[in-house]
């Protein structure tokens, strides 16, 4: 798949296909959605009628990626064995639900070990995926994206070591990947706003989970500076993170066709600047024919 992919996390009010919708009318060609709402541990029964209609306008609404985000309350990494069993089967959840609607990546906030020290949280969130992997044989066609966290907390997975770690624990390496996030990455300590510090960057992630295991990009600027370690999104150019930290990574062709998402804030009567955002982006592009058509220069 040459050439970028761009887009959004979309509302999926009405159905999930709606985010396709949303996704064309910005003009770009992948899109990030929950299959259920992010904050409850349940949802309704999967919509037969919603995937024909998701499968169907995929591809007529010109969107090339789809991509699954994990609720919130999800923590493989507690130790408390109430809450460790609760994640798991809401994980396993997301992994079928994505796989019925032929959606092969699902993101997935690492956890928090809320006490039990790292190295306990590592193995518990990798021992989670493996009972997954055992119990669901059949959705092995989904990927679970490990997502590099900001660091906030006892939150794990803040280091490209730490994705590594538990991908090595995993039995199945070909299950398991990574979703990078500008706005973690500026705040758990990565500064890679110049050219020597993005290669320093890339050379981490190729000697630890490798440029392969990347499935796709969160592209959020941050309200705090480097190494802050808090999470908190802005518009793209209204932040630490600037324009010329997305420059060099958008013009990177090493990524061409591994998806770059939005996740700016949304304004409350809508997506409202999503299609700002992804002409910021669009303008530190160098050669216009990476770009989704709708979103290359007149």
């Amino acid at each position: 798949m040459s050439g970028l992919k761009l887009g959004a996390h979309m509302s999926i009010a009405g159905g999930v296909s709606n985010a396709l919708d949303a996704a064309e009318a910005v003009h770009s060609n992948a899109v990030q959605v929950f299959m259920k709402s992010n904050r409850q541990w349940s949802g309704p029964k999967v919509s037969e009628d919603d995937v024909s209609r998701w499968n169907e306008q995929m591809p007529s609404r010109g969107v090339g990626f789809a991509v699954s985000h994990a609720s919130y309350l999800i923590n493989l990494a507690s130790p408390k064995d109430d809450l460790w069993e609760k994640s798991v089967a809401a994980f396993a959840d997301e992994l079928q639900r994505a796989h019925a609607y032929g959606i092969g990546h699902v993101v997935l906030h690492p956890g928090a070990h809320t006490g039990s020290g790292e190295e306990a949280g590592l193995q518990r969130i990798a021992d989670a995926l493996n009972r997954i992997h055992a119990q669901l044989p059949e959705c092995a066609d989904v990927v679970t994206l490990l997502e590099l966290m900001a660091g906030q907390g006892t939150t794990l997975g803040y280091t490209f070591a730490q994705l590594a770690q538990i991908i090595a624990l995993v039995e199945v390496k070909e299950r398991v990947g990574v979703c990078l996030d500008t706005c973690h990455a500026l705040a758990a300590g990565y500064d890679f706003r110049t050219e020597k510090g993005y290669e320093a960057m890339m050379a981490e992630i190729e000697e630890t989970v490798g440029i392969d295991s990347v499935g796709c990009w969160h592209f959020n600027d941050s309200a705090n500076d480097h190494g802050s370690r808090k999470d908190r999104h802005a518009h793209i150019g209204e932040g630490f993170v600037g324009a010329e930290g997305f420059r060099h990574i958008l013009n990177d062709i090493r990524w061409d066709g591994v998806p770059m998402l939005l996740e700016t804030p949304k304004k409350e009567d809508g997506d409202g600047k999503d299609l700002m955002n992804l002409r910021a982006l669009a303008a530190l592009v160098v050669d216009a024919d990476r770009l989704p058509e709708g979103l290359r220069p007149e």
